[in-house]
C-alpha cells in the first residue's frame, strides 16, 4: 500500500484502466499528508520506519490503514473508593510519592506510588520496571489498568499511561486496539503513533457515490477508519469493518466487470455451428448416460460456443465428476465447424492421461490427434509443428509446451485448460494468444478438479462464467478414510496385503523422491526399497515420480493400469489424472504436510471401480490447522465441503495475487465470513456499472480514480483473455 496509502485498500501506482475507462483528472481530496514517509513522525529514523517496512508501513497512509486485528475492553472506568476487591479496571489519579522495594525473591522488585484521586489513595504497584521510580514524578496525572487486590489497598498496575502527552487514553480507556507488530515495534508505539495522525483519518475522501452510501445506510470512509482504530463501542467497530471490506469487494468486483467489458469489446470469437455428426456420435457411444449436470453445464457451454463473443467459461467439479467427458464435447464442437482445438495440462502425467482418454474415448471417430512435450526431440517435433500450422491436426494435447514460440495453429478455435490454477496468469493467456494472432480468440474453458466455494469463484474468477457439476455420476463409491496412528503401521499393512491378495492395487504417496531428509520425512525410492524388502515381500512393486523420463513414467502407468504392478510407491504426481479401477487403497505419508485440497485429490484417485475403496492417513499433526485438515477428511468426501473447510482453516492468504488470478490481495475482506457481503458488492457493483459504464457522472469521479489505483499492478493482463 505504499503508493496510494488510505485512498486504496489495494497496492497500486496510479497507472491507469485503458480503454473504456478514460483517465480522470488528478482529483483526490485526500489530505497530500499521507504520503509522507513514517520518518515525518517525531523519534522515527530511518531504522524504526525500515522495522515498520516489515508491517507494510512505509507512509503515514499506510500506518492509518494498518487496522488492528482486535480491541481490548478498558471501558470500566472507576474511582479509586469505587473499587471493589478482584476487580480489573481503569483508574485517573494523580501521583503523591514514589519509591522502588527489593524483596526477597531473587529479581523480584517493586515499583510503588501513592496515588490518588477526591474519594482517597491506594498504592499503584508495578513488577520489574525500576526505570518507573525515576520517571514517575510527584503530581504526575496517571491512569492506571490493572486489578485492585484489597488487602494494603494495592493495585497491581498491568498498563498506564502519564496523561498530558498528546496520548491521553489511549492504551488504557476505552477500547483499545491491538495490532499486529514486530519485535522492535510494540502496539503501544503504534498506537501512539495512530494518536498522533488521528487527525488525517477525518479528512479522508469517499470514493462511493454519496446516493449509495444513503441508499445503503454506510457511514463515510473517514468514520469508518477512526473507528476502527478509536470505536467509542463494539458496534461502532464492526459497522466501520463492513463499510470499509464493502468498499474493498466492490473496487475488485467493478475492475472484473470492466475487465471483461474490455475484453469483449476487443476480441471476437468464432460462431460454431450447432451440435453436429460428431458429438452425436460420441454421446451415442458412451457406455452412460450423461448426468443431469453434466446435461446443464453443455447445455450453458453451446450456448457460448453459438456466440460471436468469445467464451470464458470455468468449469469446476469434485474429483471424479465427469469433467473430462464435458471438455470432449467442447472439443468436438470447434473440430465438427472444421475448427482445432486444444488441450493444456500443467504435468506431463496430467497431459499424457487426457491425451490417451481423447485416444480412447474418440478412437472410433476420424480425428487426428497429437501430442506436444517439451521432451520432444527436433526430429520429433518439426513434423508435429507443420502439421498443427497447415491444419492437419484436429486436437493437440499437451504441457506448457503448447505455448512455446515456434507453435502455430492454422485455425484454432476452443481451448481446454485443465488444473487451471496451476498455470500463471500469462502462461493461460498466452496459448489463446497462439490464435488471437491475426484472427478470431478462440472459446476458453478453464476447468479445475478443486472446487472452489461459489464466493470465491466470484472473487477470483469474477469475469468468467462459471459452470459447476455438483451431483457424482452412479457408479462413484465413497471411499473410506481412516487416520493410522503409528502404533497401528503393521495392521495397516496387513490389511493391505489383504487388499492385494484379493487381486486389488494400492498407491503408496511419500512428500520426496530420493532420500529422507532431516526430518524423517519418507523418499520413494527408499521406501519403495524398503517396502518390497518388508511388508511388501512377495509382491510386484513400480516406483513413479515426476523426475522419471517421460517414456519410463508412461511404461510405469501403463503396467499399473493393466495390474502388472500391485503396489505404485510414488510423489503426489498422480495427484490427478490418473484413474486405475483396480486400485482399492491410497496410502500416505506425511499427510499432516500436505493441504486438504492435495490430500483429497489423492484420495479421488481410488474408489473408481466397483470395489470398496480406502484411504489410510499417516502423520503425526502437530499444528492445528494439520490437525484440523486430517479430521476434516475422516469428515467428508464431499470436495465443495472441504473446500470451505480448507478456506476457514488457511484463510484466504495470497489467494488473489498474480500466480493464481492476477488480482490484488485482499487487506480486511475474509471470504469464509464476508459471503453476504461480496454477493452485495457483486450486485451494486453491476447495477453502477450499467447505470454509468464509463463512469462519466462527477459523483463517481472519485470511484473511477480508486478502481485506477486498485488495479494498477495488474493492468499487463486487463486487456487480455
Amino acid at each position: 500500500m505504499t503508493k496510494s496509502g488510505c485512498l486504496a485498500l489495494f497496492a497500486g501506482s496510479g497507472l491507469l484502466l485503458p480503454g473504456s475507462l478514460p483517465p480522470t483528472s488528478k482529483l483526490s481530496l485526500n489530505p497530500p499528508e499521507l504520503n509522507q514517509p513514517l520518518t515525518v513522525l517525531p523519534g522515527v529514523g530511518d531504522a524504526t520506519a525500515k522495522e515498520a517496512g516489515k508491517l507494510g508501513i512505509a507512509t503515514l497512509g499506510d500506518l492509518i490503514c494498518h487496522f488492528p486485528y482486535r480491541h481490548e475492553d478498558f471501558t470500566s472506568s472507576r474511582k479509586i473508593g469505587e473499587l471493589k476487591w478482584g476487580e480489573e479496571a481503569t483508574v485517573s489519579c494523580r501521583v503523591e510519592r514514589v519509591s522502588l522495594k527489593r524483596t526477597r525473591r531473587r529479581n523480584l522488585r517493586l515499583v510503588t506510588a501513592v496515588v490518588g484521586d477526591e474519594t482517597g489513595p491506594m498504592n499503584a504497584v508495578w513488577f520489574n520496571q525500576d526505570y518507573l521510580a525515576g520517571r514517575l514524578k510527584p503530581g504526575d496525572n496517571l491512569l492506571v489498568r490493572g486489578i485492585y487486590d484489597g488487602p494494603g489497598n494495592s493495585f497491581r498496575v498491568k498498563s498506564h499511561e502519564i496523561l498530558g502527552g498528546g496520548e491521553a487514553g489511549l492504551h488504557t480507556s476505552g477500547f483499545v486496539s491491538v495490532y499486529s507488530t514486530t519485535e522492535k515495534i510494540s502496539v503501544k508505539r503504534l498506537r501512539g503513533w495512530l494518536g498522533r495522525i488521528r487527525p488525517l483519518g477525518g479528512r479522508i475522501a469517499d470514493p462511493l457515490p454519496p446516493a449509495m452510501l444513503a441508499r445503503l445506510s454506510m457511514p463515510l470512509k473517514a468514520d469508518s477508519v477512526l473507528s476502527m482504530h478509536f470505536p467509542r463501542r463494539p458496534a461502532d467497530y464492526h459497522l466501520a469493518r463492513r463499510r470499509l471490506v464493502f468498499e474493498e469487494l466492490l473496487l475488485l468486483q467493478a475492475g472484473l466487470l470492466l475487465r471483461r467489458r474490455i475484453l469483449e469489446g476487443n476480441r471476437t470469437g468464432v460462431r460454431l455451428e450447432a451440435e453436429g455428426d460428431l458429438t452425436r456420435r460420441f454421446l451415442s457411444a458412451l457406455p452412460f448416460e450423461l448426468t443431469p449436470d453434466q446435461k446443464r453445464v453443455c447445455a450453458e457451454i453451446s450456448g457460448d460456443l453459438m456466440k460471436a463473443r468469445p467464451m470464458q467459461r470455468l468449469l469446476q467439479g469434485d474429483v471424479g465428476a465427469g469433467k473430462t467427458v464435458v471438455a470432449v464435447y467442447t472439443i468436438l464442437r470447434a473440430v465438427e465447424s472444421g475448427r482445432q482445438a486444444a488441450m493444456m495440462a500443467p504435468t506431463e502425467v496430467l497431459a499424457e492421461q487426457h491425451f490417451f482418454s481423447l485416444q480412447r474415448l474418440l478412437s472410433a471417430l476420424p480425428l487426428r490427434l497429437a501430442f506436444f512435450s517439451s521432451r520432444l526431440t527436433p526430429a520429433e517435433r518439426r513434423p508435429l509443428l507443420k502439421r498443427l500450422a497447415g491444419g492437419d491436426i484436429d486436437i493437440a494435447v499437451g504441457t506448457h509446451a503448447l505455448i512455446q514460440p515456434d507453435i502455430a495453429f492454422a485455425r484454432l478455435a476452443a481451448v481446454v485448460v485443465d488444473e487451471q490454477h496451476r498455470f500463471g496468469v500469462r502462461q493461460r493467456e498466452e496459448l489463446a494468444a497462439k490464435a488471437a494472432r491475426g484472427g478470431p480468440t478462440p472459446h476458453m474453458l478453464h476447468m479445475t478438479a478443486t472446487p472452489i466455494p461459489r464466493t470465491l469463484a466470484l472473487t477470483l474468477y469474477g469475469d468468467l462464467d462459471v459452470s459447476t457439476i455438483v451431483k457424482m455420476p452412479a457408479g462413484r463409491r465413497k471411499v473410506s478414510t481412516w487416520l493410522v496412528p503409528e502404533a497401528k503401521r503393521p495392521g495397516a499393512y496387513r490389511f493391505i496385503r489383504e487388499q492385494l491378495d484379493a487381486g486389488r492395487q494400492c498407491f503408496v504417496v511419500c512428500p520426496l523422491i530420493e532420500e529422507p531428509d532431516d526430518a524423517g520425512l519418507r523418499a520413494v525410492e527408499t521406501e519403495a526399497d524398503r517396502l518390497g524388502k518388508g511388508e511388501f515381500s512377495g509382491y510386484r512393486l513400480g516406483v513413479l515420480h515426476g523426475q522419471m523420463p517421460a517414456a519410463e513414467k508412461k511404461e510405469m502407468m501403463g503396467r499399473f493400469a493393466a495390474g502388472e504392478i500391485q503396489v505404485l510407491v510414488t510423489t503426489t504426481v498422480i495427484e490427478v489424472g490418473v484413474d486405475v479401477a483396480n486400485a482399492t487403497v491410497m496410502m500416505i505419508e506425511e499427510a499432516d504436510r500436505f493441504g486438504l485440497a492435495q490430500l483429497h485429490q489423492l484420495r479421488g484417485r481410488v474408489g473408481r471401480g466397483k470395489h470398496r475403496s480406502y484411504c489410510l492417513l499417516f502423520g503425526d499433526p502437530r499444528t492445528g490447522p494439520a490437525e484440523k485438515r486430517l479430521a476434516a477428511m475422516r469428515s467428508t468426501n464431499d470436495g465443495f465441503a472441504l473446500a470451505d473447510l480448507d478456506l476457514r482453516i488457511r484463510g484466504e492468504g495470497q489467494l488473489l495475487g498474480e500466480r493464481q488470478s492476477g488480482l490484488p490481495d485482499l487487506k480486511l475482506a475474509r471470504l469464509a465470513r464476508d459471503r453476504e457481503i461480496l454477493m452485495q458488492a457483486r450486485r451494486e457493483a453491476r447495477a453502477l456499472l450499467e447505470d454509468d459504464p464509463a463512469l462519466a457522472r462527477p459523483e463517481n469521479a472519485l470511484f473511477k480514480d480508486e478502481i485506477n489505483r486498485a488495479f494498477s499492478d495488474s493492468l499487463d493482463w486487463l486487456g487480455r483473455v
